[in-house]
């Protein structure tokens, strides 16, 4: 497949799936749960029909070291997702992700005894100021909230404060996965498609324990207004209708960042997945109208060029650009 085709499910799928995530969050901000089981059991299914048809495939990676990925993998996804009922903004939430970099490197340099140069540390350094800003003027925001009383804003507060460490812990976490997954690459091989089943379905039983939490949110998903499909003209309560495109396009997305890994090199990989997130960014502010000052829009981009200069795109577009430049003067 041609990359322009991978970019284009990237950016397509993802920027649509956290369009309809906040739709979701917006109508009922406690259905983290039903969004991520409805992703892991549709990923799940795909995949055991065509990754691992219908289990008679043995996995490349043994069975064990899968049941550890999913333990984190598991978490990591429900805690990303509960944060959103913490009164955390999907603006905010999607920065603080972004600071993965962070998590990384850290991580590395502890656990993988890794040592990085200057320009990596100088871009860590823009990152952590950028996720630092955006936090603190949100922090204010919420402390500052005039639509409540001293008492309800305290406590807005202390929920607010909650979810930031929520994000924290599946920052670490997801950085300890990323660890984890490149070890076993190392021993193995790469079998990206193998994990990305086994990464779904395994963690399906662990959803029993937020099973009342799930079918409440159900009901409440069968009670919202009716909606009628284009095209089709099935008739559905809206909520589900939502839900079911945010599981397509989350779908859309994750093949789409496979395909795009097996084309083109981890540093293009890196860049679209990081002008994925700005352009989600801005639209999450411009069309769903949230508070976004001056100060995140300085903070966001003080994460966004730290990205690009830890990847070192800049040295990859230099090449690039004298050749194009030169190009009309060859003609």
């Amino acid at each position: 497949m041609h990359p322009a085709v991978a970019v284009g499910l990237v950016f397509g799928g993802c920027c649509s799936n956290v369009v309809f995530l906040e739709l979701l969050v917006r109508q009922f901000p406690g259905c983290g749960n039903i969004v991520t089981f409805s992703q892991f059991l549709f990923i799940a299914m795909e995949g055991f029909i065509f990754e691992a048809n219908f289990g008679r495939k043995k996995p490349a990676i043994p069975i064990r070291y899968y049941f550890i990925m999913v333990a984190m993998f598991f978490t990591v996804s429900v805690v990303n997702n509960y944060a959103l009922n913490l009164n955390i903004a999907m603006p905010l939430h999607m920065i603080f992700r972004s600071g993965s970099l962070i998590a990384s490197m850290a991580l590395g340099i502890i656990i993988l005894k890794k040592r990085y140069s200057v320009s990596k540390y100088t871009s860590i350094a823009l990152v952590s100021l950028g996720i630092f800003t955006c936090t603190f003027m949100s922090a204010k925001q919420v402390a500052s909230d005039s639509g409540l009383n001293e008492e309800d804003g305290l406590q807005v507060f202390l929920w607010w404060m909650l979810g930031i460490l929520a994000l924290t812990f599946a920052l670490l976490m997801s950085a300890r996965m990323g660890i984890f997954q490149e070890t076993l690459y190392k021993q193995f091989g790469k079998h990206s498609k193998e994990a990305l089943f086994y990464n779904h379905a395994l963690p399906l039983p662990g959803f029993l324990l937020l099973a009342p939490n799930i079918y409440h949110h159900a009901v409440l998903f069968s009670q919202s207004e009716p909606f009628q499909v284009p095209v089709i003209g099935l008739t559905v309560p809206i909520m589900w209708f939502y839900l079911l495109m945010n599981v397509i396009t989350q779908y859309v997305c994750i093949r789409g960042v496979f395909i795009l890994t097996t084309e083109c090199t981890s540093l293009t990989v890196t860049l679209v997945v990081t002008l994925r997130k700005f352009v989600s960014l801005i639209f999450s502010i411009l069309y769903f109208h949230n508070p976004f000052t001056a100060w995140h829009w300085l903070g966001t981009t003080f994460v966004f060029v730290g990205t690009l200069m830890y990847t070192e795109v800049w040295n990859s577009l230099g090449p690039f650009l004298a050749r194009w430049r030169k190009r009309p003067k060859e003609e």
